[in-house]
């Protein structure tokens, strides 16, 4: 199965850690509907915010080195350790799946996609995009995230 390569990690990721995302965000933007002067701060947050595949590259990075050292310091065994590594990666750039992606999926790592809806939908609550004001404060968080949609 070949994911749309803008879907793969949601597609490989189970249905209850994605709604669990999609939750935080749906939060996420109906307090920003009541809380309006927030927005610009939240947008910083967001800017600020590692994507799934910025976690999966330093994770990565992280113990492919880590096992560089050991190996050279220590036992040559520890040689595998990057080799394993570079196949998670080549799997996860190939399927949108490897081994740590549920875990930092459950640590609450979006993909860049999630992240910019939430960025769309916030500047759609602020009104970059046409008014939202004839909105009820209920409805503007669904109207955001159908302009972010677009």
């Amino acid at each position: 199965m070949t994911a749309d390569m803008t879907d793969r990690v949601v597609a490989n990721t189970t249905p209850d850690v994605n709604a669990k995302i999609q939750k935080r965000m749906r939060h996420s933007l109906r307090y920003h509907a009541r809380h309006p002067h927030k927005i610009e701060r939240r947008l910083v947050e967001l800017d600020l915010e590692w994507d799934i595949e910025r976690a999966l590259e330093a994770n990565a990075a992280t113990v492919s080195l880590a096992g560089v050292v050991f190996g050279i310091f220590g036992s040559r065994r520890w040689f595998v350790v990057p080799g394993v590594v570079a196949g998670f990666l080549l799997q996860h750039a190939t399927e949108g799946w490897c081994p740590p992606l549920p875990v930092l999926r459950r640590l609450g790592f979006r993909t860049a996609r999630e992240i910019e809806m939430e960025r769309t939908a916030l500047k759609a609550l602020r009104g970059d995009f046409g008014p939202l004001e004839t909105a009820s404060a209920e409805d503007k968080p669904d109207l955001a995230l159908a302009a972010a949609r677009v």
